[in-house]
């Protein structure tokens, strides 16, 4: 693997970490305002 392409690999990696962490947290903060939506006195 060239140098460049080492480059391109490292950035990509570190940036998807963040997104993933990201869409994580946002996936469980709906699914616990649905779950409580659902589940409050009406």
């Amino acid at each position: 693997m060239s140098t460049l392409e080492s480059v391109i690999w490292h950035v990509l990696g570190y940036s998807a970490m963040p997104v993933i962490i990201l869409a994580g947290f946002a996936v469980v903060a709906a699914a616990s305002i649905w779950i409580l939506s659902k589940t409050a006195d009406k």
